[in-house]
């Protein structure tokens, strides 16, 4: 009989029945000729109930084969009962805690109290590669949160005053996930680690502990100014300076680094060290191809007090779709191609295409990151911009938004859209483009692998479809994330390197199931995505897989509408293509 009664830990008298009870149960235990004993040995619990004989013959063989007494040390002995252990009470942190506010441990615990232990998320959870020395799955991490939580009620209910080593371990755990929320679905209880994470670093920055490196500072930066000179100089020192730098480091060090290529990585648990940071930070160099220019300068679109809606007058009418595009940072501040793209192709596809006014975040890296009252703050300035948007433009009758980053729909979805633009549905440009009937115009020759983002973007319809749709032909998905996961490259490069260990793993099995060998020659294959953050990760495989990475959108703007199709898109729209409306 394994007993497990249920108590509230401040309640003295339930504890003292509880007790009773166990002694019932034992007694009745031994008087059905049965023996105290449990599927993990004898505990805490059952070890006062054991007789001197059964304890003396255990003792004599314990010390035979454990004379150092390196196993269980202090248990499995008379006096190792329950007058020493400590049972932290939730109940009593709520009316003590004084530095933790009660409610941030207490939803924690409540975030994971329900986890059956059945690990049914480790194998799909990008930071359990075990063969990586990565064992970060969701029911490790549950376990871990539950000790820092016992530890930060053993110090508040005996005033020993919180230890910074508690911030350190809790850093360590919510630094170890890619915010996928992949182990939802496989949870039979429902626990989204994801969620459990992003609660963890919002209570480590608001305690003013949250581990944040000046290169995360740097990306955070440029997601979150709005102003274009601002943006333009941090372009110009973060992206061309700092990815320049980059690269170059990775050519001097290659040979150097090409020669560990092989081995698994260090484990990563614990405050990472610089040096090694450094080395983990130029392991892949970062991607050379990268726009000069944002997509807003090179439309001549910065301003933030007007409305621009891009239209063929040509071919519009009034019975035309108008969509409201959101192209996120990635897309019209870094890669403005897939900005571009997405404009042309909804240009191309005769409908009218409004755009926000100025530079715009939707708030999901800062939530994610662990300042949610920033993430709130911008998602309430954005809902605000967009009802007086709708109001502004009554006349159309816009019944779709397009956005062409998965972690914008994520948090677009927050954003109650359908109250903004009355019956509308938030889509992908890919699952727009494909319910207009689009596919590439001839044959490329090229086999295509697609990598679908942690956050995939495409919700209404099945991601490897919609590639296989647009590309005409067959396209196979290549698993597990990329490395980059939002700022977690440069925040924690040395996680992003056992990521991409499995990464790796997975493009070259997907290049030889087409060609039979483990890397691409002359764009035989090409890998596609449609993630701002994957197409910059999946670039940095360049040199080891011969693959070239490419957005969806990009690649079917370049086959249908020709090599030079960003510039005739540009001429064409610059000449009466463009209403600009004053809000």
């Amino acid at each position: 009989m394994h007993t497990n009664i249920p108590v509230n830990s401040n309640d003295y008298l339930m504890l003292q029945e509880a007790e009773r009870v166990v002694d019932q149960v034992m007694e009745l235990a031994v008087s059905l000729d049965g023996v105290i004993s449990g599927e993990h040995g004898i505990g805490l619990t059952k070890i006062q109930y054991l007789s001197d004989e059964y304890l003396d013959r255990f003792a004599e063989y314990k010390q035979q084969v454990d004379p150092q007494d390196r196993f269980n040390p202090g248990k499995l002995r008379k006096d190792s009962g329950l007058e020493n252990a400590y049972t932290p009470s939730l109940r009593l942190l709520q009316q003590e805690a004084l530095i933790l506010e009660a409610s941030e441990l207490g939803d924690l615990n409540d975030d994971i109290r329900h986890c059956l232990r059945c690990g049914k998320c480790k194998p799909v959870c990008n930071t359990h590669i075990p063969r990586a020395n990565l064992s970060y799955s969701p029911r490790n991490k549950i376990l871990a949160t539950g000790l820092i939580i016992e530890a930060f009620l053993y110090e508040e209910q005996t005033r020993r005053g919180i230890s910074i080593r508690h911030f350190d371990e809790m850093n360590d755990i919510a630094d170890h996930c890619t915010v996928c929320h992949k182990c939802l679905a496989p949870c039979p209880v429902d626990i989204d680690f994801g969620d459990v994470s992003v609660r963890m670093r919002n209570i480590l920055t608001a305690q003013g502990k949250k581990r944040v490196n000046l290169a995360t500072r740097a990306s955070m930066l440029f997601l979150f100014i709005k102003d274009p000179l601002a943006i333009k100089l941090v372009r110009k020192g973060l992206v061309q300076w700092g990815y320049g730098l980059q690269r170059l480091g990775y050519k001097l060090l290659r040979p150097m680094l090409r020669k560990g290529a092989s081995k698994i990585p260090q484990i990563t648990t614990g405050k990472p060290k610089l040096g090694s940071q450094i080395v983990h930070l130029i392991d892949k160099p970062m991607p050379s191809k990268i726009p000069s220019r944002p997509m807003r300068a090179i439309l001549a679109l910065e301003d933030d007090k007007t409305v621009p809606i891009i239209r063929n007058p040509s071919v519009n009418t009034d019975n035309s779709d108008a969509v409201f595009y959101f192209p996120g940072c990635g897309s019209e501040r870094l890669f403005s191609q897939i900005g571009l793209a997405t404009m042309a192709m909804l240009y191309e596809a005769g409908a009218q295409t409004v755009l926000p006014p100025g530079y715009l975040c939707c708030g999901y890296p800062q939530t994610a990151g662990g300042d949610d009252t920033r993430g709130h703050k911008i998602t309430t300035e954005n809902r605000v911009l967009f009802h007086r948007i709708a109001n502004t433009l009554n006349y159309l009758d816009i019944k779709t938004v397009i956005v062409s980053c998965g972690t914008c729909m994520d948090q677009l979805l927050q954003y109650e859209f359908e109250k903004i633009f009355p019956g509308c549905r938030l889509l992908d440009i890919h699952e727009y483009l494909m319910e207009k009937g689009m596919s590439m115009d001839t044959a490329s020759g090229t086999h295509y692998l697609y990598h679908d983002p942690c956050h995939t973007p495409m919700k209404t319809y099945a991601p490897i479809k919609v590639a296989s749709s647009l590309m005409g032909q067959e396209v196979k998905l290549s698993d597990r994330c990329c490395g980059e996961a939002g700022t977690l490259a440069v925040s924690r490069p040395d996680i992003s390197t056992q990521l991409r260990f499995r990464k790796q793993e997975e493009l070259e099995k997907g290049i030889a199931s087409f060609t039979g060998q483990a890397t691409a020659k002359n764009n035989d294959v090409k890998l596609l995505t449609s993630c701002p953050a994957c197409q910059q990760g999946l670039a940095r495989y360049a040199d080891d897989t011969g693959l070239d990475t490419e957005y969806i959108v990009v690649e079917l703007a370049a086959n249908r509408l020709g090599q030079d199709w960003q510039e005739s898109f540009v001429s064409k729209v610059s000449q009466g293509g463009i209403e600009r409306v004053l809000l």
